[in-house]
C-alpha cells in the first residue's frame, strides 16, 4: 500500500536553500528564486546575486519568461522551468547520465520543479511514498480523469485514506524524464506532489555532501 507522510508547507522564504554549490558544469547554471515584486523576480544565479530581472529580461544566462503570485517561470540552459520563492536551487548535468541535484531547503526537504505529462507541478523527493502521489487538483490539471484510477488504500499519518491508481505517460524531474510511471492521486494533499518510489526506483539516489543527487538509470 503506498505510505508517505503529508507534504509541509513551503516556507515564504529558505535562507538555508541558497547553499552554494561546487561550481556546475559548462552550460549548467543554478537558479533559486528568493523574492518577487509585481513584474519582477529576485534571483540568485550559480550562488550569485540576489538580481532583481523585470519579466522579459535575461541575467547571467537566466531569463524571466513569467512572473505572478506564486512564483516565476524562467527559461535557462535550453529548458524551462517554475520556481517557487525560498525553495532549493536545482541545477542538471549530464554526466554518466542524466543527472539533478538538490540543495535542502530550510526543513531538510528537497524540492524542486517537474513536471506531469507536459504540466509544472512541484515536487518533494519522498523515499517513504510507495508512488509518485499527486493531488486531485494537480492531477486535473495535468489532464488526468481521477475517476478513471483504481481505487486503492492509502495510508498517510493521519489514517487511511482511499486514493486512485494511475500510469503517468511521463514524469520529467530536472533533465531526467521517465515514461509509464505508476501514480497515485489523492484527495487533500495540497499543491505539492510527492516524487515517490515509482520513480526515484529508476534512478540512482545518493547524498554528496549535504546535496541529493539522483541520476538516471533506465
Amino acid at each position: 500500500m503506498p505510505r508517505h507522510p503529508h507534504a509541509p508547507t513551503l516556507p515564504a522564504l529558505a535562507a538555508a536553500a541558497l547553499l552554494s554549490l561546487a561550481a556546475a558544469p559548462a552550460g549548467a547554471a543554478e537558479v533559486a528564486l528568493v523574492g518577487l515584486f509585481p513584474g519582477k523576480a529576485v534571483l540568485m544565479v550559480d550562488g550569485q546575486g540576489p538580481f532583481t530581472v523585470a519579466a522579459g529580461e535575461q541575467r547571467d544566462g537566466v531569463r524571466v519568461v513569467a512572473v505572478d503570485g506564486a512564483g516565476a517561470v524562467v527559461e535557462h540552459d535550453g529548458r524551462r522551468e517554475r520556481l517557487a520563492v525560498g525553495a532549493a536551487p536545482t541545477r542538471t548535468e549530464s554526466v554518466a547520465g542524466a543527472r539533478v541535484i538538490l540543495a535542502p531547503d530550510a526543513r531538510g526537504h528537497y524540492v524542486a520543479a517537474g513536471n506531469v505529462n507536459g504540466t509544472v507541478v512541484r515536487f518533494l523527493v519522498d523515499t517513504g511514498a510507495t508512488a509518485v502521489t499527486l493531488s486531485t487538483d494537480v492531477a486535473r490539471r495535468a489532464g488526468i480523469d481521477p475517476a478513471q484510477g483504481r481505487p486503492v488504500s492509502v495510508t498517510t499519518a493521519n489514517g487511511k485514506v482511499v486514493g486512485r491508481q494511475v500510469r503517468l505517460d511521463r514524469v520529467t524531474f530536472g533533465d531526467i524524464t521517465l515514461h509509464q510511471v505508476d501514480a497515485v492521486i489523492q484527495d487533500g494533499l495540497g499543491e505539492v506532489a510527492l516524487l515517490g518510489m515509482t520513480f526515484l526506483a529508476r534512478t540512482d539516489l545518493r547524498h554528496e555532501g549535504g546535496r541529493l543527487v539522483l541520476i538516471k538509470r533506465y
